[in-house]
Parts: C-alpha cells; structure tokens; sequence
C-alpha cells in the first residue's frame, strides 16, 4: 500500500468537501459569525475549566462543535467573507477571551478559512498532531481553555515573513476592531 502525503492546500480542499455537509452555515438559524465587540474583553489570569454542560450554554451549538469536539466549519462560508471584509483589529477566542492572533499577522491564503502567520499571544496558543485525516498535522489550540482552533501549516511558499499559515475556524474568534478604525465608523455614521 502506498502513501501519499497531501499538501495543506490540497488537505484545505479536502476538508473543504469532507465537512461541507457536517457544517452548512447557509441554513436559517444556524448562521456562524465572527462575533464582533466594542471593546477588549477581559484577559483569564488562569486556565479556563469547564464541563460539557457549562460549554454547551455559554457557545452556540457551532462554537461547541469546533471548540470541545475539534470540528471544522464551512470553506469559503459567510465567516470567511465576513473574515477577508474586517480592517485592522485583534482577535479573542471566543471560548475564553484569549487574545490570539491580530490583524497585522492576518493574510489571504485563499483556502476558504481564516488565514494568519503568527500568533500575536503565542503564549495564549498551544499545538498538538493530530491524525483525523490519515496523516500528521499540527493542530492549533487555545491555551488557556484547550478549545480547537484549526490547524498550521507551513512551507507552502506564502510570501510571508514566517511561511506559516494557521487555518483557523473563524466561528470560534471574536474581533474587536482597532480603536481608529471604530472612530472611522462612527464618523461615517454621523456624516450620514
């Protein structure tokens, strides 16, 4: 039996056909959204422990699927274009409020998921391999409440300063836009 390594692109069309039926965000009611808040939440000062019931009131059924059941949503759905529209900001896991990743490390890879090159808290991220597919990847978790974010890939060739990209669910990451940036909304509002 031969076997066959696939690049990360390949794997993101792969998982892509593999979970399009598992997790349709088109369909009313079960729309899956970058929440968006005003404001930087509250950093945890310690690991966040919570039992399944717990997570299962505070996340929605898509939140719970992707954290605490290392899901995947939909390539190129509604959170990927909400995801490629967002300026400059910071972005919190939406299980924990950890702050993860920032806009300045943010790129478009073009495979229907979240794309950025480093984490800006590495310390609130940590990595695991995981087999799910036949093969290594390296999986990407919150730190501090061990939910499933996606995966990283690296060596793909990306013009970016780490050639790394981590693929990440965009349903399990809220964004707070940079304070200029909400200054900039509320003064198009006013001129309206």
């Amino acid at each position: 039996m031969k076997t066959f390594l696939i690049p990360g692109m390949c794997a993101s069309l792969l998982l892509s056909l593999a979970f399009s039926a598992q997790a349709d965000d088109s369909k009313p009611g079960k729309k899956a959204v970058i929440e968006v808040l005003t404001k930087a939440p509250a950093q945890p000062k310690e690991t966040v422990e919570k039992s399944d019931e717990e997570w299962k009131k505070e996340l929605t059924p898509e939140q719970y699927r992707i954290l605490r059941e290392a899901g995947t949503e939909r390539a190129n759905g509604q959170v990927y274009k909400e995801f490629k529209h967002q300026g400059g900001g910071t972005y919190y896991c939406a299980g924990c409020n950890a702050e993860l990743f920032t806009s300045a490390e943010k790129f478009d890879s073009n495979c229907g998921w979240p794309s950025f090159y480093d984490p800006a808290k590495a310390k609130n991220v940590k990595y695991s391999t995981d087999y799910h597919l036949g093969y290594a990847r390296t999986e990407v978790l919150c730190k501090i409440c061990n939910g499933h974010l996606g995966h990283v890939f690296e060596g793909e060739g990306f013009d970016t300063p780490t050639d790394k990209r981590y693929c990440i669910n965009g349903t399990v990451l809220k964004f707070v836009p940079a304070e200029d940036e909400q200054e900039d909304e509320t003064v198009e509002k006013k001129e309206e």
